[in-house]
């Protein structure tokens, strides 16, 4: 008699991994991926424990080091981690700690009031994923040691020596087995320990660079962080490409029930809200309790005042949310003792406490510094009051221009050349540079899911306009009611019509300013639409390489060399011409429409450059460009949002001497000009 299916799979199928085997065996889990993200975030674990004994008051002094062959060393001047013998596992507090998933002291009573790593995963992890590790411990005039091989010590934690001071290093190498990179980006570790240091006043983060040699007598390449001015200096920082409207910031650091408070903030004369929140130096990239407490504040403080003081007459409405916001520039950061994170990525801040916290904290201090003030104040309520009167007449604009929506029943744009299709799961949408491009792409595509709208001009530099100003604009306006997904306070992502937007423009620099242009819209108004992945860019390409009836696309200059000597070492085969009947008729050796003939080698492959979009025929556009079977497309995705709010204002904001700066540092490194 057969053995049933539940008889096979009793107790002895149930796998049970020990230890730190879970890490190992699944590391996205712990650590997210295994690219260069997750590889970064064995640092910032390291870091982590450091600024814990910081803001715990222990610890001034955090160094960096990056070694040779994908080395890291992280060393404070902290308390040290224990030696002695923990109760529990009879191992030293410091095996303990490194080889036992959650073991630490964020948990219980004792340890850290706060950390920042309390949801983390822990140095245990990154023990767990590394090749070797290595920890020193210095504590009561005694220099400990202990090493490890991907997760397993190799002895006991003993005395190796005299020390002075106190103090803890960890040593590691990533494992090659896990990570598919093992390059660490020194200006990543640069900026996200820089913000860690505005996030920890008064601590002193250095970054040391040893993986090159340097002549004798020279000192590695190192960075220096420390801020006594905490997110005050940081709000600086944030505005130092910017306008400020007021000189003195805004700023508080005060306790209120448990939860520390620190804010800082300052306005320019910028059209958008700049905001950046965390919770225990976690930046909460969605918000939380902690900016809802913040905007409610602000909201109701400034109010108060503009009634007061009579900028606000009593048959005048409120200024809204929106009105305040405007131009505001600020960082929140609280210090809890038990923060709850929604979702694994520890995205939103969920601790309902910390909202009335927040809210008195902002309110109160808010409140004495716009009666200190006066002249920043009025400076503060003069931006608000023209940003309501802006967004009356944005709505008015809008309204008009967008009142029932494209699927209400609203009229298309008369130049979309819209795809039968009406599941925007199966939808993209084209948005191409002129008529002539948008002529071939009709063309070319496959019109039951690809749509078209051709783009007439370079579209309004969003950067420097108000929302009003910019639905007057025709080509933005026939965008935002393609999309379908309104704008501003109306947006709703689940209205897109398409579920790929893709930018095609031409390889050129009018092309390149265009798509500019387009991600600056896309960034300071559908944010959400480069969040959910929907914003690509297309790829077409740049030259064409042919040798007889052999031809192949080829998209930048440093595959062209690669694919010019592949032909010119290449020989035809006898019974190549059999293998071509059997496919499709390809190109004869001339060149093709729409491009110039760049070189003819003395081997015979000719080189041809394409001028543009609207000069490719629309078989060769869908072949290189539109076909999804063989097409080539950049997702657009946001990882730094502090990193792009600054990069997208000193190229398209109104301050010049940034951007001069920028293209006189980049110049030389610049390819494929057209002039």
């Amino acid at each position: 008699m057969p053995k049933s299916a539940s008889s096979e799979y009793s107790a002895k199928q149930i796998t049970v991994l020990e230890g730190l085997d879970p890490v190992r065996k699944r590391p996205g889990m712990y650590i997210g991926n295994t690219a260069s993200e997750g590889l970064h975030h064995l640092i910032w674990e390291v870091v982590d424990n450091c600024l814990d004994e910081a803001m715990a008051g222990f610890a001034k002094n955090v160094t960096v080091i990056l070694f040779p062959d994908h080395i890291i060393s992280v060393e404070d001047d902290g308390r040290g981690i224990p030696v002695d013998i923990h109760k529990q596992t009879k191992k030293s507090a410091l095996e303990t700690v490194l080889t036992v998933l959650h073991a630490g002291g964020k948990f219980g009573e004792g340890g850290y009031k706060i950390s920042g790593g309390l949801h983390g995963v822990g140095v245990s992890v990154v023990n767990a994923l590394s090749v070797y590790m290595k920890a020193e411990v210095k504590r009561d005039g005694q220099l400990w040691m202990q090493e490890y091989k991907r997760g397993k010590p190799v002895a006991k934690a003993k005395p190796v020596g005299k020390a002075r001071g106190t103090g803890t290093i960890i040593t590691f190498q990533p494992d090659s087995e896990i990570f598919s990179t093992l390059d660490f980006n020194l200006q990543l570790i640069h900026d996200h320990l820089r913000q860690q240091a505005y996030l920890t006043k008064g601590v002193q983060i250095s970054i040391v660079d040893k993986r090159l040699p340097t002549p004798k007598g020279q000192a590695a390449p190192s960075y220096t962080f420390h801020f006594e001015g905490g997110v005050q200096s940081y709000v600086r920082h944030l505005n130092h490409n910017k306008e400020p409207k007021h000189d003195t910031v805004f700023y508080v650091d005060k306790e209120s029930g448990g939860i520390q408070v620190e804010v800082g903030m300052q306005y320019t004369d910028d059209y958008k809200e700049t905001v950046f929140c965390f919770a225990n130096n976690i930046h909460t990239t969605e918000g939380g309790m902690h900016l809802v407490g913040f905007r409610g504040a602000l909201t109701r403080q400034l109010n108060a005042y503009a009634r007061k003081q009579g900028y606000l007459k009593e048959k005048d409405d409120n200024l809204s949310g929106d009105d305040v916001r405007e131009g505001c520039t600020a960082v929140i950061s609280v210090k809890v003792k038990e923060p709850q994170f929604e979702g694994q990525t520890k995205a939103k801040l969920g601790n309902a406490e910390v909202k009335p916290a927040v809210e008195s904290v902002t309110a109160d201090a808010l409140g004495i510094y716009l009666e200190e003030h006066p002249r920043d104040a009025e400076a503060i309520i003069g931006k608000c009051v023209l940003a309501q009167r802006a967004r009356v007449a944005a709505r008015a604009a809008r309204d008009t221009v967008l009142r029932k929506g494209a699927l209400d029943g609203f009229a298309l744009p008369g130049k979309l050349a819209d795809c039968s299709s009406k599941d925007p799961k199966d939808s993209e949408l084209f948005l191409v540079e002129g008529d002539s491009a948008g002529g071939s792409a009709k063309q070319g595509r496959d019109r039951n899911f690809q749509a078209i709208l051709p783009l007439r001009g370079k579209i309004l530099n969003v950067e420097r306009a108000r929302l009003d100003k910019m639905l007057a604009n025709n080509e933005i306006k026939a965008l935002i009611i393609a999309m379908g997904t309104n704008i501003g306070e109306q947006f709703r992502i689940e209205d897109l019509r398409y579920d790929r937007i893709i930018i095609m423009t031409d390889a050129d620099v009018d092309g390149s300013h265009i798509r500019t242009l387009l991600l600056t819209l896309f960034y300071r108004y559908f944010p959400q639409l480069m969040l959910t992945g929907h914003l690509y860019i297309a790829q077409p390409p740049l030259f064409r390489v042919q040798k007889g009836k052999d031809f192949r696309y080829v998209y930048n200059e440093a595959e062209l060399e690669k694919v010019q000597k592949e032909f010119e070492a290449k020989k035809l085969e006898k019974d190549s011409a059999k293998a071509v009947k059997a496919k499709p008729e390809a190109p004869e050796d001339i060149p093709a429409e729409g491009v110039d003939v760049v070189a003819t080698t003395s081997s015979g492959v000719s080189i041809q450059r394409y001028k543009g979009l609207g000069e490719m025929n629309p078989g060769q556009l869908w072949e290189t460009t539109m076909n999804p079977a063989t097409r080539v497309m950049r997702q657009v995705t946001l990882e730094d949002a502090e990193a792009a709010d600054q990069v997208f204002d000193m190229l398209m904001g109104n301050e010049v001497a940034p951007r001069k700066r920028f293209i006189q540092t980049h110049a030389k490194s610049v390819k494929n000009l057209d002039i």
